[in-house]
């Protein structure tokens, strides 16, 4: 991770933030705490971050000026930042509403630091294209799409659910109180896949071992101490239209039947120690679909009337590829006239018939390396699972990077992110 820049003067704060990255080296060795304005357009002109944080609730440093900086200069625009506010001054839907046009992944209160901070900088690590996912579907489309991979980690789901809702909440899509609501939702619904789709915990079993005094926690923990159970995913992903957005949370067990399970939850006290997931989910957002199997679900949600959602003027509309497992996206030996941003799915690298690796929404584009060279493809790139990509012509790209000169420098770290990777791979297999 490049430097963390951490703009705050509050002392409550710098210790909070120091002590939740106490236990964790790689992170407390890159901390840089700003409050001399000097320092801060320093560091955010010239260091050209990727993630920053920054104290909203701020009493000496004047963080109005800062945005406005950021807003006026496109070089710098991009990077994600990561808000912490005091709730006893600040409501977290005015700060969101107030600060609707930069890059805010996360906002969180300052009492969560110990608790959440660590895990968020995880989470945003993990899925570094949520950094530049806002700020490349304003440029490019309509809209929006993307997704995320998580662990069967009952921790991390209020911080994949947060973005999720604040993706929406931030670009006034969505009045505050649904945008809890929406969370609420999404919280509920990501832990029934981990622990009743990927763990396959029973409703009798949990029943049991709540009662016995275990936390679903400690539950979860237990059925993950087998390696099967332990390496399912859940994935989380979006859609963002203008009239609506979906929510799809999908999870790699065997399923369950629906409407038995409905009925079960429709049928048990409101104080029933657990199974309110669905039931709450349903209360809030009446447009919920299950998949025949039982293993997904889509939450769909219609956007605030009065919200306006603004593409910047000369850009049209890319085209969206859905692609299904075992499509050829790219053949090796092809012309190179095109590359494309990776909303969702999985890609394997073939050359020479071997599979040479692995792409996902993560490494943000595909087939770049000898789109920039201006060569013939190198390698083949079949999908490996459904997913969807936006097709970018080269006089699309060209342009954009005129009109935007800091995709030239994302581009540029993205790449050398990429050699270090493959570096560390080959030392692995030596």
């Amino acid at each position: 991770m490049s430097t963390l820049g951490i703009i705050n003067s509050d002392s409550q704060v710098k210790k909070s933030i120091e002590s939740a990255f106490g236990q964790n080296s790689q992170y407390s060795k890159d901390m840089l705490f700003l409050v001399k304005e000097d320092e801060i357009f320093e560091f955010i002109n010239y260091a050209l971050p990727e993630l920053v944080i920054i104290n909203f609730s701020e009493s000496v440093i004047n963080i109005i000026k800062i945005i406005e900086h950021v807003k006026n200069d496109k070089w710098i625009l991009n990077f994600g930042i990561i808000g912490i506010f005091d709730n006893e001054k600040d409501k977290e839907s005015d700060l969101l509403k107030k600060y609707n046009d930069i890059n805010v992944l996360v906002m969180l209160d300052k009492n969560l630091i110990a608790s959440h901070f660590l895990k968020c900088i995880e989470c945003i690590e993990k899925n570094y294209q949520i950094i530049f996912q806002r700020e490349f579907s304003r440029t490019f489309l309509e809209g929006a799409s993307g997704s995320f991979t998580l662990d069967n980690d009952l921790k991390s789901v209020p911080l994949y659910a947060g973005i999720g809702a604040t993706i929406l909440s931030q670009r006034g899509l969505l009045d505050p109180e649904r945008k809890m609501h929406l969370q609420l939702a999404l919280i509920e619904l990501i832990v029934n896949a981990i622990e009743h789709g990927n763990c396959g915990i029973s409703y009798e079993e949990k029943t049991e071992a709540l009662e016995s005094g275990l936390t679903a926690v400690e539950i979860i923990a237990e059925k993950c101490k087998d390696p099967a159970i332990n390496a399912k995913k859940v994935v989380f992903s979006w859609d963002i239209k203008p009239e609506k957005s979906t929510f799809v949370i999908s999870d790699q067990g065997n399923g369950f039947d629906v409407k038995e399970y409905l009925e079960k939850m429709r049928t048990q006290s409101e104080y029933s120690l657990h199974g309110r997931g669905i039931k709450m989910a349903a209360k809030l957002f009446k447009n919920i679909k299950f998949n025949a199997k039982g293993n997904q679900v889509a939450l769909i949600v219609e956007h605030d009337k009065s919200a306006e959602y603004e593409v910047p003027a000369g850009f049209t509309k890319e085209r969206i590829i859905s692609v299904k497992k075992g499509d050829v996206i790219l053949k090796e030996g092809d012309p190179s006239d095109c590359l494309y941003y990776i909303s969702s799915g999985t890609y394997d690298v073939i050359h020479n018939d071997k599979c040479v690796g692995t792409l996902s929404a993560q490494d943000i584009f595909l087939g770049e390396m000898s789109f920039l060279l201006n060569q013939r493809r190198s390698a083949t790139i079949k999908a490996s699972s459904s997913g969807k990509l936006i097709h970018l012509t080269q006089k699309t790209f060209v342009n954009i990077i005129r009109e935007y000169p800091h995709y030239g420098v994302f581009l540029s770290k993205l790449l050398a992110k990429r050699i270090v990777r493959s570096n560390e791979q080959a030392a692995n297999r030596q």
